[in-house]
């Protein structure tokens, strides 16, 4: 099998491809410095018991989890012994304020903070040293069970006291003295970091793990690969005095890209990233399988498609499912998804059937270098996968949720907006007093509100104010933009306005009737029209003395000769999504505050 790696390095961005027989299995992207792997001398912050489960201040923006499972004994700079530290609930092996050594296992994701353990790993090329912890372990990717028993003995004489090894797959068929090699980096390496442990105060960065170029060298760069190309020059002759340092028999295979289109369009890489970031993945016998993500789990659905078969239901249903699971396994690697993965297969009747894509699942996540574990094929065809996650993945990393749609991925119908719009304008009909109202609306709610004239001229009719429906190809489905004005005319204007002045500042005024925050532009608080006449009261008595002095209070001038007003100015211009929340009331209020009443 052909096996290629491809670097592309950007100022911002470094990109490697993994690509097996042409076809892209992995993509890994770098943008800032990792945190997966680095230790850090860390304070407990917090204990709890109830989750068995304590937080760590390693000096990140959130402290980090560290479970019960995850907690070994080990204290630095402790006088007692190891094994007379407590073994037993959270409670009894840490304390607030007890400085420890943690490694980060999982990177920092949403709201959650990363994830450590005191159980500490330093890699080198062949070897993983486990300076807190004793033992030898070997990688399940050594198929050979000959070489398997090679390196394990070499590793039990190697290892250093009190402390374990696990042998990687690139140690299969190396010599003991490289592997010597390794483990004397590794204990230098370990000295440096319990160094610096002693010396410094929590929270501290003791090690940090190499950049994402170094580190695939370190992991990914075997004698499977056949070629690792690099496109930038300086990058190139680092790579190649790193690899001279340890397997100089691979410097030959390290190639710098000199062509004129960019590497990864070159060998087709950028077509699948993309594709890789797409809901719907096409099976090349016209099938399709639909990724969804959830905050729980990730859901994937397999169907048929184009694909119509030749002889039964049966074969159709098979060949389909075969496909999609190598596909889907594929994807996983691709995407980096972690967590709990859910596929829904395609039904299947026949139990040889369902034992045949199960072994070409199992088959397909053996090449997956994270730890996969797949849970048997239900009847019900769903299939269970668990798959240990250390980096943000693909859609993580290059997508943000919607803010349009707040990351639900639905919206609402033109239907629903032109009936919320509808609503909103009998409303103001009714309490406001501008003669003209006007609604900014997206051109199929526009068409939806113009097949029915009936009700604006019955609106117009009944509350004597002009209605104006006006469509705006650049706005949002659900968003809507109400304006009140004088007439049409102004109401264009004012539009046209706002556009011109972008993101203005808004005053907030209170509208009695409805009790709450309305926003106007500040510069266009123009005088409301004169109020309605009140009816005047009998006169005599109590009643005729208090209207008097209502009269007299509504008429007192203020200094300088401007009238007092009782009320706010009348809000001119409402913009707001359908829900009947007024746009940027928050920020508003916090940059006006004294604009309110």
């Amino acid at each position: 099998m052909a096996k290629e790696i491809l670097v592309n390095v950007e100022q911002f961005e470094v990109r490697v491809a993994v690509v097996e027989d042409g076809v892209l299995t992995g993509i890994l992207i770098e943008r800032q410095e990792p945190l997966a792997g680095n230790v850090y001398k860390g304070r407990v912050a917090s204990v709890l018991p109830g989750m068995e489960a304590a937080f760590v201040d390693i000096g990140l923006e959130r402290n980090a989890f560290l479970h019960v499972a995850d907690v070994r004994a080990y204290r630095v700079g402790g006088d007692e012994p190891e094994d007379q530290i407590g073994r037993g609930p959270i409670a009894e092996r840490l304390r607030v304020g007890q400085e420890i050594l943690v490694q980060v296992t999982k990177e920092p994701r949403g709201t959650k903070g990363a994830r450590v353990t005191t159980y500490l790993a330093l890699p080198a090329h062949y070897l993983v040293l486990m300076p807190t912890v004793t033992g030898v372990g070997v990688s399940r990717r050594i198929e050979s069970e000959q070489e398997r028993k090679r390196l394990r003995a070499i590793a039990e004489r190697l290892r250093p006291d009190g402390m374990g090894l696990i042998v990687r797959t690139a140690a299969e068929g190396v010599e003991e003295a490289d592997l010597a090699d390794d483990v004397r980096f590794l204990r230098q390496l370990w000295t440096r970091v319990a160094e610096r442990a002693r010396a410094g105060r929590a929270p501290a960065l003791l090690y940090q793990d190499l950049g994402l170029i170094r580190r695939v060298v370190r992991d990914l760069f075997t004698g499977e690969v056949d070629r690792f190309i690099i496109d930038s020059p300086r990058e190139y002759e680092r790579v190649r005095d790193l690899v001279g340092s340890f397997a100089p028999e691979l410097r030959d295979r390290i190639r710098l890209h000199e062509g004129a289109e960019p590497i990864f369009d070159a060998h087709g890489v950028e077509r699948e990233v993309e594709r890789a970031l797409h809901r719907k993945v096409w099976l090349r016998s016209g099938g399709y399988a639909v990724f969804d993500r959830t905050e729980a789990a990730t859901v994937i659905d397999v169907n048929t498609g184009k694909y119509v078969g030749k002889t039964d239901l049966a074969s159709t249903i098979l060949k389909t499912n075969l496909e999609a699971a190598q596909e889907i396994a594929r994807q996983i690697r691709l995407r980096d998804i972690g967590g709990i993965i859910l596929i829904d297969f395609i039904d299947m009747e026949q139990e040889r059937h369902r034992r045949r894509v199960m072994a070409a699942l199992q088959e397909a996540v053996r090449a997956d270098r994270a730890k996969t574990h797949v849970i048997d094929l239900t009847a019900l065809g769903l299939v269970e996968i668990t798959r240990k996650r250390v980096y943000q993945d693909l859609e993580e990393l290059m997508r943000i949720p919607c803010p349009y749609c707040e990351g639900r991925g639905r919206v609402l119908s033109p239907r629903s907006v032109a009936v919320r719009v509808r609503r909103e304008l009998r409303r103001l009909a009714a309490t406001s007093r501008a003669r003209c109202l006007l609604a900014e609306v997206h051109p199929e709610v526009a068409a939806l509100l113009d097949q029915d004239r009936e009700w604006r001229e019955e609106l117009a009719g009944r509350s004597g104010k002009a209605i104006v429906i006006k469509p705006e190809p650049g706005i949002y489905l659900d968003r809507v933009s109400i304006i009140q004005a004088e007439s049409p005319a102004a109401a264009e204007q004012e539009l046209a306005q706002g556009r011109r002045n972008g993101q203005r500042e808004r005053a907030f005024w209170l509208d009695p009737a409805r009790g709450e925050a309305l926003d106007i532009p500040e510069d266009e608080a123009l005088e409301p029209p004169a109020p309605p006449a009140r009816p005047r009261p009998e006169r005599g008595g109590l009643l005729r003395r208090a209207w008097a002095w209502l009269r007299g209070r509504s008429s007192a001038a203020a200094p300088g000769g401007s009238p007092v007003r009782e009320t706010p100015p009348l809000p001119r211009r409402r913009t707001a999504g359908t829900g009947g929340e007024p746009a940027g009331r928050e920020e508003a209020a916090r940059s006006a505050p004294s604009a309110r009443r």
